[in-house]
């Protein structure tokens, strides 16, 4: 059976991109092996881990479900967005100063699904209201309380970048 084939053109942390695809691409296959993006893991293959996610249009999404092709015309963020390259982002920071994280395959997804929670404004979240969120992603290692803390973290440094940058403002700077 001949597949299809598209032309496939959407952004990438803040990059234009375009390639050919078959139609049954996933969009997980797209940013691995056509743009170099290997930060976004691949677990399960069935959407179960969360390893995968990445924001489309500023939502979280199981990259390995998504067909390239639904992702056309779309902004894509993948965890190589965080920061510049070299850098640590705060949302990083926060959870390699919480020893969030042990193994490390599931850093990519789960800081992803954060990036969503903490772009959607997630000061007044309690530890439950986390959880909660970060539900769809599995990790084998921590026991979750040190991702938890986290997120808390992070939406603290994130608020007190926020209130720096907004009294800068203030002052004509």
């Amino acid at each position: 059976m001949e597949q299809n084939v598209r032309l496939i053109e959407l952004s990438v942390n803040g990059v234009r991109w375009s390639a050919h695809a078959e139609d049954r691409t996933t969009l997980a296959a797209l940013l691995r092996e056509s743009f170099g993006l290997t930060g976004t893991h691949l677990g399960c293959e069935h959407g179960v881990c969360g390893s995968c996610t990445v924001l489309v249009d500023g939502r979280s999404v199981r990259s390995c479900l998504m067909f390239a092709a639904q992702a056309d015309g779309c902004e894509v963020r993948t965890v190589e967005g965080l920061a510049a390259p070299g850098e640590l982002s705060i949302l990083q920071e926060s959870m390699r100063d919480s020893h969030a994280f042990q193994c490390g395959f599931c850093t990519p997804g789960f800081l992803m699904t954060i990036r969503e929670l903490l772009d959607d404004g997630a000061a007044d979240l309690t530890r439950n209201e986390i959880r909660e969120h970060l539900s769809g992603n599995i990790c084998r290692c921590s026991g979750y309380q040190t991702i938890v803390d986290g997120v808390e973290l992070a939406c603290a440094r994130e608020a007190a970048a926020k209130a720096v940058d907004l009294e800068g403002a203030d002052d004509g700077g």
